[in-house]
């Protein structure tokens, strides 16, 4: 059961999908060291960025349940977890918890697909 707004996941997948529009937004498919925090690197360059900031205040506001449920919903739309998973990939996200979520979902190129296609499984969609 998704206990996340899915206001608030509509909201930040337009914020994800216009600084992934900016041309100088430069995301690798794969980060050459797993092991380094590549989601900072990625985005060390973009701080100034009104998309990363609205996002980041957005996510600093949110408890630690509600950012665990934003990257198990990313997870969820990417097809690491089903819905019958849904539970598990909370908990697996709460465990794997830093204080750079926002950072980390910017880190995916197709983020707000996955965010969508997630709250689609939960039986929510962003269409009015």
């Amino acid at each position: 059961m998704l206990r996340l707004d899915p206001e608030i996941v509509c909201y930040l997948m337009v914020r994800a999908r216009e600084f992934q529009a900016n041309e100088e937004v430069v995301l690798p498919d794969m980060p050459d060291n797993p092991a380094e925090d590549w989601a900072l690197q990625v985005l060390a360059d973009h701080v100034d960025d009104l998309s990363v900031q609205e996002g980041g205040t957005i996510l600093a506001d949110m408890d630690p349940e509600q950012q665990a449920e934003l990257v198990a919903l990313m997870w969820l739309g990417r097809g690491d977890y089903d819905i019958d998973e849904w539970e598990t990939a909370v908990q697996d996200a709460l465990e794997a918890r830093t204080d750079r979520t926002w950072e980390y979902l910017l880190a995916h190129p197709l983020v707000a697909d996955y965010l969508e296609e997630g709250l689609l499984q939960h039986g929510y969609s962003c269409e009015e």
